[in-house]
C-alpha cells in the first residue's frame, strides 16, 4: 500500500506550512522551557486549562449585562494572552492568587488599569521560574516605585462564578460563594467593624492594609450570561 501524502503538508500553501511549522516550534519551545524548570519553580505555575473552558470560566465571573462585551485573557505557558478586546471597559480573567487557587474575576476599567497589570506580571514571572518570595519582592518594589498603582477611585471586581477556589485567611484555597469586590486601598477589617473572613460576617477586607485591599461582599446566585 502506497504512503498517502500528509494533508496538512502536501495540500497546503507555503504560507500555511510556515504557520503550522511556526506553531509547532512555539509549542516545542514552551515544552522545553517547562521541562527546564526546577520542581520548586514548576510548583509555582498554575495548571493550564483547555482554552474554551478557561474563557467560559472567566466570563462566569461577570453579570450578564457585562459578559458579552468584556475583554478576555487566558493563561498560556509564557503568561496571559488577550483573546478578546473589551467593548465596555471590563476584563474577564481566571486569576490565580496562589498557583493552586482559581479566581475568576470580571473587573471594571479601574481594575483593568491597576489590578490587571499586576496579575499579568505575576503570571509572567511564574513562567520564568521565579520563586514566590522573588515575586512578592518584585510586587512590593513595583508599588514603591509607582509601577503598580492602587485604584484611584471606587470600583467593582465581580467574582460571581460558582467555581471560586480562593485563599482563606490562612492561605489555604477553599471554595467560596459568588461575591462582589470593591477597591479599598489600605483599608482594614477594623475600619468595617469586621472580624475578618473567618467570622462569617456580611463583609470583610481581603489583603487588608495593602494597596490591593478589597472589600468582599458575598451575594446570592446570579443569572447566567449564557
Amino acid at each position: 500500500m502506497k504512503n498517502q501524502p500528509n494533508q496538512y503538508v502536501g495540500n497546503t500553501s507555503p504560507a500555511m506550512r510556515r504557520f503550522h511549522w511556526g506553531r509547532a516550534r512555539w509549542i516545542a519551545v514552551g515544552l522545553v522551557a517547562v521541562a527546564q524548570l526546577s520542581p520548586a519553580a514548576a510548583a509555582e505555575r498554575p495548571p493550564l486549562m483547555e482554552r474554551q473552558r478557561e474563557i467560559a470560566l472567566a466570563l462566569s465571573a461577570c453579570p450578564a449585562s457585562v459578559a458579552a462585551k468584556a475583554a478576555v485573557y487566558v493563561l498560556e505557558a509564557s503568561g496571559y494572552v488577550k483573546v478578546r478586546e473589551s467593548q465596555n471597559g471590563f476584563t474577564a480573567i481566571v486569576q490565580h492568587a496562589l498557583p493552586t487557587s482559581q479566581d475568576p474575576q470580571c473587573m471594571d476599567a479601574e481594575g483593568t488599569r491597576t489590578f490587571l497589570p499586576r496579575y499579568l506580571k505575576i503570571a509572567e514571572l511564574r513562567a520564568q521560574g521565579k520563586s514566590r518570595e522573588e515575586i512578592q519582592r518584585f510586587v512590593a518594589d513595583a508599588f514603591a516605585k509607582g509601577i503598580f498603582q492602587p485604584p484611584a477611585r471606587p470600583g467593582i471586581d465581580y467574582m460571581l462564578s460558582t467555581e471560586n477556589l480562593t485563599p482563606d485567611e490562612k492561605g489555604v484555597p477553599v471554595h467560596f460563594p459568588p461575591h462582589l469586590m470593591f477597591y479599598a486601598p489600605f483599608m482594614t477589617n477594623a475600619d468595617l467593624g469586621s472580624e475578618g473572613q473567618s467570622a462569617g460576617g456580611p463583609a470583610f477586607v481581603a489583603a487588608e492594609g495593602t494597596p490591593q485591599a478589597l472589600i468582599i461582599v458575598p451575594v446570592g446566585a446570579h443569572m447566567s450570561h449564557e
